[in-house]
């Protein structure tokens, strides 16, 4: 036992010697297929030197105890570990993929090994020992990958939470008319979202059917009751934009506002929570609903008292007829002033006789009387009637 101590003593001053070649024989072979990983060997050397002493230690620990010792932490362990799971943390900042990662390490390790092998072998260590050797550094190279790929996928979760948080951030001040552009583009900076000239706002009664018709450059927003997404150019020169986001929200009650400027999108806000409540009360109907389509609708609709008291005072006229005769007149009234009071249209839309029409159209005469020819009092007829 005494001669195999020596030997393991003999063969780690040797690897500590030889440390800084080996190091640099696996840089050099991660050049080949891992550049960047090679150039990471290369500015973190003082942290990876240090791991890899821990290494060669263990590995002497292991030739002398055997492998049931590698399940025991030695005292400096943990230490390694933290800087392990630091480098994963690391690539998942720096965009890297982390079985190039991993690859890297078992590369890495083949060129240990041989290190080791070649000293093991010059100092005439045994069969036995060098199988041990052999195993323990694999196993051990095993745990770098395990403690990597922990800090790899807790800087994921971490750095997603913080997206989150940040695009909920940045969807607050693109709603808000306080907020300055300067603050949106920090905002957006910050959530990784890139900012585009032209936008619209999304409302949707069910959040996660919204959710899941959008594509990740959707950005989810929340304020108070409202529920939505802000979208780029859905709505600009590019129509095929607008098709594909029709066709993703077919079926969904969603309604789609106008596009404009980031910098005017507060401004309407209200006009998509207007179309909104039109939508559910059945007056503005599809799914989706695209806002610029409806504007006039919205207009009238933006005040349901005006628009009443604007009812009650043109249709004045009609108040005491019977119930009947008041809705085949009022009928016939809106279809007379949208199709500009051509008769043959007429009783086609209401599929009634042409001299239907004729004596429907002489009672309202006799109701009306010259605010049939009057242009602005077919305006506010028009109003009144045809948003019913």
């Amino acid at each position: 036992m005494t001669q195999e101590l020596t030997v393991t003593e003999l063969l780690e001053a040797r690897m500590a010697e030889r440390l800084p070649q080996l190091l640099l024989d696996v840089r050099d072979r991660l050049l080949t297929g891992w550049p960047d990983y090679a150039a990471f060997l290369d500015e973190d050397l003082d942290a990876i030197r240090d791991g890899a002493g821990l290494f060669l230690h263990r590995l002497m620990v292991l030739a002398t105890s055997g492998l049931s010792e590698g399940s025991r932490p030695l005292e400096d362990e943990q230490a390694v570990q933290v800087v392990f799971q630091q480098i994963g943390a690391r690539q998942w900042e720096l965009g890297h993929d982390l079985t190039r990662l991993l690859t890297a390490y078992q590369v890495g390790a083949r060129v240990a090994w041989r290190h080791v092998a070649e000293t093991a072998s010059s100092l005439g260590m045994s069969a036995e020992g060098t199988a041990v050797l052999a195993e323990s550094v694999f196993d051990f190279v095993n745990h770098l990958s395990h403690a990597s790929t922990q800090g790899y996928f807790r800087a994921q979760a971490t750095d997603a939470r913080a997206r989150e948080r940040y695009r909920e951030e940045l969807g607050d001040l693109m709603l808000s008319e306080r907020s300055t552009m300067a603050a949106v583009r920090a905002a957006a900076d910050r959530a990784r979202w890139r900012l585009p000239s032209r936008v619209a706002l999304v409302l949707a009664d069910d959040e996660g059917e919204l959710t899941s018709r959008l594509d990740a450059s959707a950005l989810p927003v929340r304020l108070g009751d409202l529920v939505g997404a802000i979208v780029a150019d859905p709505g600009s020169e590019r129509a095929f934009d607008r098709e594909r986001l029709a066709r993703s929200l077919r079926g969904v009650p969603t309604v789609v506002g106008v596009t404009v400027p980031v910098e005017t999108l507060p401004r309407t806000v209200e006009l998509a929570q207007i179309a909104q409540g039109l939508s559910r009360d059945g007056v503005l109907r599809g799914s989706p609903v695209f806002v610029e389509d409806h504007l006039d609708t919205i207009i009238v609709h933006r005040d349901d008292r005006l628009l009443s008291f604007l009812r009650d005072q043109v249709l004045r006229p009609l108040d005491d007829l019977p119930k009947g005769s008041r809705e085949r007149l009022t009928e016939t009234l809106v279809s007379w002033l949208r199709h500009l009071g051509d008769r043959t249209a007429v009783a086609e839309e209401l599929h009634v006789h042409p001299q239907t029409v004729s004596y429907r159209l002489s009672r309202l005469r006799e109701l009306f009387g010259d605010a049939l020819d009057s242009p602005r009092e077919r305006s506010r007829l028009l109003l009144a009637l045809n948003w019913s």
